[in-house]
């Protein structure tokens, strides 16, 4: 699942007109880049909330054939946050674990790694895995602390959730569906219960949140071609 649902506001105003994931960078929208990438990691069923500019969104991406993927949409009346997003869209995501992104991050993580991930999640009691990244400057506190592979809200040497997770249905199962709920909201009593694990990504990863960070993806892309 392809999260694109959100207005970007500090991105405004150019996305008052351009829903962010297709805001460009070296010439192509972010969330190409991210398909780009899941589609080398062998994934090929996408979906994608949309909510913001949605039909903007769905006509720049079609069906998907166009990067061989097949895309569905679940679309919000209104942005429904990160973890009432995923709990609607869970008709379409199946029975089993499902991985999440961010539409609005460039990094060289490599997505094949969850699949090892996912059929650990589903033969274990963990609900969701995580990947963390080293704290960038505009959030230099941290989300989570990780040790030994498992992740707690509390601890030391705590690093950024990179927006790149696996989760079990499970996890969205109290959510009544079409209400808004934040993911934290689920994942603290779950860290708690020692159900979360994760991993640190110590490579390229940046949040394309604000004018200036879609200025310096475009410096990265330009030194490296090819994206």
């Amino acid at each position: 699942m392809i999260l694109a649902a959100g207005r970007g506001e500090r991105m405004r105003p150019v996305t008052d007109r351009v829903p962010k994931p297709l805001i460009k960078a070296a010439g192509r929208p972010l969330i190409e880049h991210l398909i780009e990438r899941l589609v080398r990691a062998g994934f090929t069923d996408l979906v994608v909330n949309v909510s913001h500019l949605a039909d903007l969104v769905e006509q720049g991406l079609g069906d998907g054939s166009q990067y061989g993927v097949r895309i569905a949409y679940s679309r919000e009346e209104q942005a429904l946050e990160t973890g009432g997003g995923i709990a609607y869209a869970l008709p379409l995501l199946g029975q089993g674990p499902f991985v999440v992104v961010n539409s609005d991050i460039y990094c060289d993580f490599d997505f094949a790694r969850l699949v090892s991930a996912a059929t650990t999640l589903d033969a274990s009691r963990a609900r969701a895995h995580l990947v963390l990244v080293d704290n960038p400057p505009h959030h230099p506190g941290g989300d989570f602390s990780l040790s030994q592979g498992g992740l707690a809200g509390d601890g030391p040497g705590r690093l950024t959730f990179s927006g790149i997770g696996v989760y079990l249905p499970e996890l969205f199962a109290a959510v009544r569906r079409g209400s808004k709920c934040q993911l934290a909201a689920l994942l603290r009593p779950a860290m708690a219960r020692g159900a979360v694990t994760g991993e640190h990504h110590r490579g390229l990863w940046m949040d394309i949140g604000t004018p200036q960070r879609l200025s310096e993806l475009e410096r990265v892309l330009a030194s490296k071609p090819g994206g």
